[in-house]
């Protein structure tokens, strides 16, 4: 991950949103946190280390999709969750306006 995606403002998702593996077709877990260049998730669902999906989520009624780099994995307290660190490769200039304006909106 590159220091200058890790700068980019990020926003904590309340309530539970979850995160489908469209290429899977399942939920794969929820939203932790967003930023307009990546995404934690709490993982309920076995994912693979430095792995690429297609991902899936609904933030205001807008089905935002990304293909996003697994970059890092940990424990969650929860036994078969874990904590996954994603970094967008693709994501669209109309979904990545609406995310960026979704965590300015409340950060």
């Amino acid at each position: 991950m590159t220091g200058e995606a890790r700068r980019l403002p990020r926003r904590q998702v309340a309530g539970s949103v979850p995160v489908a593996d469209v290429m899977g077709g399942q939920v794969v877990g929820h939203l932790g946190n967003l930023s307009e260049g990546g995404l934690l998730l709490l993982a309920t669902q076995p994912l693979c280390e430095d792995a690429l999906y297609q991902l899936e989520f609904a933030l205001d009624g807008t089905t935002i999709g990304v293909g996003a780099h697994l970059l890092w994995s940990a424990p969650a307290n929860t036994p078969g969750q874990a904590w996954c660190g994603f970094r967008f490769l693709t994501i669209s200039e109309v979904h990545r306006a609406r995310v960026r304006a979704w965590v300015e909106s409340g950060a």
